[in-house]
């Protein structure tokens, strides 16, 4: 029995001390708070595109992000309503002809899966970029061109339109008259559209179109529908789009160079100023007769862009509004 009683007393104090216990530890935790990381919240939904014309192409992609949308659908509207404005004439239908009066069309498009699709040398189709989307959506390829892009955009929908337009064909028959069939590179002669955006998922998409450097060679392919050169997602990092002279960009594979600059570390308008650099420093003669500019975006919704000479303008469309900015550019040019 008194085994018994000694265990019973031994078992109540047991009992009593667990509250006890726990009533210090309440006490140390009001005293002494754990820690707790702030992490700045990340900028999205944003749109980008490159040009003045892009402020006012990204309302149809806002439109898209603002109602839930997702990245890869808003780069695309955005694209599509540049490529139907016809007084537009380095994008769409409108664009410049070649040197021949051909008017055609490059683009391509990028999904945060490292999903892809591009179109080369397209003609007389409105929106190169829903091809182009198709190509990466419908076929196993990535690229389609010339002839075999036209009849896979007709199979599945698009038609036939005219160019180039009235105004075009007038622009090419004055520029045989005073050019001799040259073509001919100037900082006025490139105004490609890309597009990239961070969804309110934290997605990355991007898009880009044009219709080509005007009065090119018969048959020329710039950097806007090449991977890695007008256009490259990571969606672990970030986005890029280049516009230009796109030859100087595929030579140092630009936009794939600005987003692996990003994940190093670098902000989105150093990755671009260093781009640019590499340009610059590879054939600065060259660089003199153009501009070229590179946009970017990370995955926290930060963003820059950097180009060769002054005048490279980009649309930006977040929480706080649509804005038109001057891209930071070098000072010797």
């Amino acid at each position: 029995m008194k085994s018994r009683r000694k265990f019973i007393k031994q078992l109540g104090l047991s009992v009593v001390s667990i509250p006890l216990a726990s009533s210090v530890l309440k006490t140390q935790s009001c005293e002494s708070p754990p820690v707790v990381n702030k992490f700045e919240k990340p900028n999205m939904p944003i749109i980008l595109s490159t040009w003045s014309f892009g402020k006012i192409a990204n309302q149809a992609g806002w439109d898209v992000l603002v109602n839930g949308g997702n990245a890869l659908d808003a780069v695309e509207s955005t694209a599509k309503f540049v490529e139907a404005d016809l007084s537009q004439t380095s994008v769409g239908l409108g664009g410049w002809p070649d040197r021949d009066g051909f008017v055609t069309l490059d683009a391509c498009i990028m999904d945060e899966k490292g999903n892809c699709g591009s179109v080369m040398f397209l003609e007389n189709i409105m929106h190169p970029i829903s091809v182009a989307r198709l190509v990466m959506e419908k076929t196993p390829h990535i690229q389609l061109v010339g002839e075999g892009a036209q009849m896979f955009a007709l199979e599945n929908g698009f038609v036939l339109h005219d160019a180039p337009t009235e105004g075009s064909k007038k622009a090419w028959e004055k520029w045989k008259l005073e050019n001799n069939y040259e073509p001919k590179i100037s900082p006025e002669n490139h105004d490609t559209i890309g597009v990239i955006a961070l969804d309110k998922n934290g997605n990355l998409s991007g898009a880009c179109t044009t219709s080509g450097l005007a009065f090119k060679m018969h048959g020329r392919v710039g950097d806007s529908p090449i991977i890695g050169a007008g256009l490259f997602v990571d969606n672990e990092v970030g986005a890029a789009t280049a516009t230009g002279t796109g030859e100087e960009v595929i030579r140092i594979c630009g936009t794939h160079l600005v987003v692996e600059l990003m994940r190093q570390g670098y902000t989105p308008v150093n990755a671009c100023k260093e781009a640019v650099e590499r340009i610059v420093k590879r054939s600065p003669r060259y660089t003199k007769e153009m501009i070229i500019g590179f946009l970017a975006l990370n995955k926290k919704g930060e963003y820059g862009a950097y180009s060769t000479r002054k005048g490279f303008e980009y649309g930006v469309y977040d929480k706080v509004g649509s804005v038109l900015k001057t891209a930071e550019f070098m000072e010797t040019y």
